[in-house]
């Protein structure tokens, strides 16, 4: 008896402990408004002001645009989609992924970019025009998704860079995490550069 309450103790703590991880990851989307030392102060897209430190491990991207017509069957890549009204997917961004490394967090889920949205990262298996635009079926381990991109979305790839990116008066996409300290702590920072902002 002693030995399955003790179980039944420890499953509810790695339950809680797993809740609260996931609680305390963030997205933040804004213009940087300040930077004292390693604080970013960024006035977020909802008008709010977060303080976000930056740390050794912290990793830095800017977005570069690429076309849409360069997005073949084989490339890498994650969009932001939205259903249409005919229920099809439709892209409100793509941003593709190097092909030498493996796709992050491969697969479909929900997305908080809008409302009803939804992020797929998966490889191109095949592409088809559509009117003006593409349409592009996205395969991963467990189903696939078709999504029609049409032309004039913006289509960027993540090139890394470092801190010096960092600047008063640029765009932020910046993922986070809250330390049991409160402070929000960035893993990574990409950052708007030459007028092309990270689109997701």
């Amino acid at each position: 008896m002693q030995k399955i309450l003790t179980a039944v103790i420890c499953g509810a703590l790695l339950v809680a402990a797993t809740s609260a991880n996931a609680q305390l990851a963030m997205r933040i989307r804004g213009t940087i408004a300040a930077i004292d030392g390693n604080t970013v102060l960024v006035k977020t897209r909802e008008g709010r002001e977060v303080k976000v430190e930056i740390e050794p491990a912290t990793t830095f991207a800017y977005p570069k645009a690429i076309r849409l017509a360069d997005i073949k069957p084989g490339t890498p890549m994650g969009t932001t989609t939205v259903p249409g009204a005919d229920g099809k997917l439709i892209a409100r961004e793509v941003h593709v992924f190097p092909a030498d490394r493996p796709i992050p967090n491969e697969g479909h889920r929900a997305w908080d970019l809008e409302p009803n949205s939804n992020m797929t990262n998966a490889a191109v298996s095949a592409v088809a025009t559509a009117g003006s635009g593409r349409e592009l079926t996205l395969k991963y381990k467990d189903g696939s998704q078709t999504v029609l991109v049409p032309e004039g979305t913006p289509v960027v790839m993540a090139v890394d860079g470092d801190r010096s990116l960092v600047k008063v008066g640029e765009y932020a996409y910046i993922q986070a995490a809250m330390n049991n300290d409160g402070k929000v702590v960035a893993s990574r920072v990409q950052v708007s550069k030459d007028g092309v902002k990270p689109p997701q």
